[in-house]
């Protein structure tokens, strides 16, 4: 990515966060010490189907297109507009879709019987306990068993409900972000740790 690429990317960022700093959750886009840490931990040999929820700028994006397996299908998910029509034009490879809520239902349309990973950039914390709810119920559904959920989050205030759900295989602190990130490794339940 370019200098001017990179600015770019940034201030488009910042702006929404400043429309709805709810739904962005930070000022700026991951790292890429934070996109390593995220994409490092899905099986990419053996997935044949991965979402992203809060695609935002692609910036972690970027690091499952170098990362993934030629059999992976990425399904992108991203509720602002404009960075979604970004994105189905950066990543024109993967499709694009417009709300996490309704993952279930977009894999059950393209004939998808679960997911072997899903990685949320998603602002867990700034959200209402019922969309909360909504969503994990989504991912859950959405995963085959032993499937994993990989997230980062601005604090530890979601291991509690992500227990709930999963088995979390690792819990690592990533200092090198802006702000700095926790990543919870989680395994759906079932199936063959992979």
């Amino acid at each position: 990515m370019s200098f001017h690429a990179s600015v770019q990317e940034k201030v488009l960022f910042l702006n929404k966060f400043f429309q709805s700093p709810r739904e962005m959750g930070s000022v700026t886009p991951s790292s890429r010490f934070l996109a390593r840490a995220m994409t490092k931990h899905v099986p990419w040999a053996k997935a044949q189907y991965v979402a992203e929820l809060g695609a935002g700028t692609g910036a972690l994006t970027r690091f499952i297109r170098q990362a993934k397996g030629s059999q992976t299908k990425v399904l992108l998910f991203e509720k602002e507009q404009v960075l979604r029509e970004q994105l189905a034009v950066q990543f024109p490879e993967f499709s694009c879709h417009a709300d996490a809520c309704s993952m279930g239902q977009v894999l059950h349309q393209r004939g998808i019987e679960g997911l072997d990973a899903v990685i949320s950039g998603l602002p867990f914390y700034n959200f209402p306990q019922q969309l909360r709810d909504r969503l994990m119920e989504q991912i859950t559904s959405s995963l085959k068993p032993g499937g994993r959920f990989i997230a980062f989050q601005y604090s530890l205030q979601m291991k509690s409900q992500l227990e709930q759900y999963f088995d979390i295989e690792t819990l690592r602190f990533v200092p090198f972000n802006f702000p700095p990130a926790f990543v919870y490794v989680c395994r759906k339940p079932g199936g063959t740790p992979q």
